[in-house]
């Protein structure tokens, strides 16, 4: 049975029925508000498959989706003039607010010089540098989204360990990377249900355990023949699990033991300070892998690798038949993204900056966690530097499956759209908020608010 779902037809601790009625009502007033919108988008758009431009558009919770006029700081603004508190900010595309000004300028700079051409800028000299010095390690590649940097990542390990195997974690996020889309059921590795079009058997080369699980790590690990282990350093993109204390000592002890690489995949926990969780907490990774905010909102991932995988991957280019590698798209390494990470790296992700988002993450998790206990919800909040979430189950989450049966979708989605109903924004999926560095201390108090009104609607 599920964590949140409740055999007395309660979800998350309030009456099924009751979310019901808050959904229709919150649905009801939404459509009131959005006019435009709602001719716009209501019916699909014209010209896209099932109506919207990429398919995860249609799992907003909302009646229909919101059309943005603009974006600013971390305010979005629709075509009908409804201004939102934006503390999804794009997944974490957007992490660092929209358009910060460094970004905007550097776009501006680099349109009249050329937006690729294959070859490198001034820019990416000082990328070079920027990223030893920010994330540690000593080599790095750019690719365009989080999910390639894996694939090339995983494609590295695997050269240069002679290994085929890789190993995930039960609910671990990694883009659509192919190799990572299994998961536990009943104790057993299944493909991820919903796969569109897959016709492997993707438990043949990927082992899978629960995290925080290290007797299943170690036994995992044994035998020798996994050439990786990806993994988040909290696990994200799902109800949020932490690590248990020792854990990433455990997991880089046991993966050296066993010949195995480690690839930590930052891409959400970059929330957690400048260089990510793995700086944060001294993380000593293989491999280093981030995407979405590392450009501002321009699309590019970076990733990176240790001195001794670099030369072991040396070695292994030297010995190997000449020919394509598999890794690289002509789009990645262009000079619109070096000139978006420069501006990032020197102007955006500084220490001043993830401070003040640190301090109203802190503030904003007590906020919400006030809120439950008044209203005695049988709720937790957790956060990862600036990223916080709510979650509709008792806590904390230990691993994967309770993270999946603490997931309350009906209950998730009906608070979602009343928030949105308030000025609102949180990220669709998963009960999200992100505090960027423009974000002000008011927006934390209206998002509160707006949380404590909703809590009480649905506790009464």
């Amino acid at each position: 049975m599920s964590v949140s779902r409740g055999s007395n037809g309660t979800i998350g601790g309030i009456d099924a029925k009751r979310i019901a009625q808050l959904r229709a009502a919150e649905a009801e007033i939404f459509r009131e508000a959005r006019p435009k919108s709602h001719a716009r988008t209501g019916n699909g758009i014209a010209g896209y498959f099932d109506g919207v431009p990429m398919h995860w558009m249609t799992d907003w919770p909302t009646p229909f989706p919101i059309l943005v006029e603009s974006a600013r700081r971390a305010t979005i603004t629709d075509v009908d003039g409804n201004q939102l508190d934006d503390f999804c900010l794009g997944d974490t595309g957007s992490m660092f607010g929209h358009s910060p000004a460094p970004v905007a300028r550097a776009i501006r700079r680099q349109a009249s010089r050329g937006l690729t051409y294959m070859l490198p800028s001034d820019d990416a000299l000082a990328v070079g540098t920027l990223l030893q010095e920010v994330f540690g390690l000593p080599y790095w590649q750019i690719a365009t989204t989080a999910t390639d940097a894996n694939r090339f990542a995983l494609r590295v390990a695997r050269a240069v360990t002679g290994r085929d195997k890789i190993l995930v974690f039960n609910g671990a996020y990694h883009g659509s990377v192919d190799e990572t889309m299994v998961r536990m059921k009943d104790g057993k590795p299944i493909n991820r249900q919903g796969l569109a079009g897959e016709f492997r058997d993707l438990t043949e080369r990927t082992k899978i355990v629960e995290f925080n699980d290290l007797p299943a790590l170690e036994a995992s690990l044994r035998a020798r023949d996994v050439a990786c282990v990806i993994t988040e350093p909290v696990l994200t993109n799902s109800c949020m699990v932490l690590p248990e204390p020792g854990f990433h000592d455990a997991l880089r002890r046991l993966t050296r033991e066993t010949g195995t690489l480690l690839l930590i995949d930052e891409t959400h926990t970059i929330s957690t300070g400048r260089g990510g969780y793995t700086k944060t907490h001294s993380l000593e990774p293989d491999l280093f892998v981030l995407g979405k905010p590392v450009a501002g909102g321009v699309p590019a991932s970076v990733w990176g690798m240790s001195e001794e995988t670099a030369s072991r991957y040396t070695a292994y280019n030297r010995s190997k038949e000449p020919g394509y590698s598999g890794m690289g798209t002509t789009l990645s390494g262009n000079p619109l993204q070096f000139a978006t990470m420069r501006a990032t790296l020197e102007e955006v992700m500084t220490a001043k900056n993830y401070a003040h988002m640190e301090r109203l993450a802190g503030v904003l998790a007590a906020g919400l966690a006030a809120a439950i206990k008044r209203h005695r919800l049988p709720w937790h909040v957790m956060r990862v530097g600036a990223r916080v979430e709510f979650i509709c189950a008792p806590g904390p989450l230990g691993n994967g499956a309770e993270a999946e049966g603490a997931h309350a979708p009906e209950l998730e989605a009906a608070v979602h759209v009343a928030l949105v109903n308030r000025g609102v924004l949180i990220a669709p999926f998963h009960n999200m908020m992100l505090i960027s560095p423009v974000t002000t201390a008011a927006q934390v108090k209206r998002l509160v608010a707006a949380f404590t009104e909703v809590a009480a609607k649905l506790a009464a």
